[in-house]
């Protein structure tokens, strides 16, 4: 009887002491986990969309949070001079990998802060003009990603725009002058203008309700057409924007299909959500232990025009033949 009473405090103490243990195992798992770090420039409702697209990417790479990934998320709500700060502390905490949020300002704060520190990104202007890279081919640095090139795509929408409102007096340019890239987009654009004698009235915006004061100026000044700049801001709002191009009767054209989808008129671009997608492919990569410096810049070979004709009649506007024939898709 002794000995089985023996056995069992015995048996009780080492179940005891692996019971304690599995936190202290699990804990240790946490913290061997790598990270992944979210730099984001836009406020948390415009985040959201991106980051769970960048965590399908990482996803189809294997990585899953709690499983075999940890996430912490640092975002700048819209001020641009933040990233700094927040793209050291994610430096701090020892991310694996930084994954900016919002084009090309979070790249280049990180850039700015960690030299070592792998930086996987979805870069809207050219990575080379930026600083970023040494060359698409061999990036040879900390930073790689997608180059959508929505930056440089300015002039080209502002010539669609054009063929869709010929006799335009005055072309509004939306922008948000918290972007460092702003000045790049508008110069870009005021080329284009140029180049056809016409005449922009610029609008500033970086909040709804600077937004919503932009188009009051629009229509006060009797803008004929409106252009809306690349900006993550922007392309979080597509049902506010839509809805205020719609309340003026207002041809727009956007960056993005989304914002057609919603009801907008006319973008031509490359697919942001799809881009970040590839991201996430991409830093899953990295966090298995491909240098950044060895994989390529991939870049936006497929752009879209995509044109809603519901839209257009709804504001009395006839699409011109020439345009739909070069549209990759008509919504009807």
């Amino acid at each position: 009887m002794a000995s089985y009473i023996a056995r069992r405090k015995f048996l009780a103490a080492l179940l005891g002491s692996a019971a304690a243990a599995w936190p202290l195992a699990a804990s240790a798992q946490q913290q061997t986990m790598p990270i992944v770090g979210f730099l984001g420039a836009p406020s948390a409702a415009a985040y959201a969309r991106y980051v769970a697209a960048v965590q399908q990417g990482l996803k189809e790479a294997g990585y899953i949070e709690g499983q075999n990934v940890r996430f912490e998320y640092r975002r700048a709500d819209g001020h641009y001079d933040r990233l700094p700060g927040l793209a050291a502390d994610l430096v701090n905490r020892g991310v694996s990998v930084i994954i900016p949020i919002g084009g090309s300002p979070p790249t280049v704060a990180a850039k700015e802060v960690t030299i070592t520190v792998p930086i996987v990104s979805n870069m809207g202007g050219d990575p080379i003009k930026l600083g970023l890279v040494a060359s698409l081919n061999r990036p040879g640095g900390n930073v790689t990603g997608i180059a959508m090139l929505a930056v440089e795509l300015g002039a080209k929408q502002f010539e669609l725009l054009h063929e869709l409102v010929p006799t335009a007096a005055l072309v509004a340019i939306l922008v948000n002058p918290n972007n460092p890239q702003a000045g790049t987009q508008l110069e870009d654009m005021r080329k284009a203008a140029r180049t056809i004698g016409q005449r922009i009235l610029v609008l500033n915006a970086s909040t709804g309700y600077e937004l919503e004061r932009s188009f009051e100026t629009l229509a006060h000044e009797r803008a004929d057409a409106l252009l809306v700049a690349a900006d993550v801001f922007f392309a979080s709002q597509p049902t506010l924007l839509v809805v205020l191009t719609a309340r003026h009767a207002i041809p727009a054209m956007y960056p993005w299909r989304s914002h057609v989808d919603a009801g907008g008129l006319m973008s031509y671009g490359a697919s942001l959500l799809d881009a970040y997608r590839q991201t996430g492919v991409y830093a899953g990569r990295v966090v298995g232990g491909e240098k950044p410096a060895d994989l390529p810049v991939l870049q936006s070979t497929k752009f879209e025009l995509v044109i809603n004709l519901k839209t257009a009649r709804a504001i009395g506007l006839t699409i011109p033949s020439t345009l739909l024939a070069l549209a990759d898709e008509v919504i009807e």
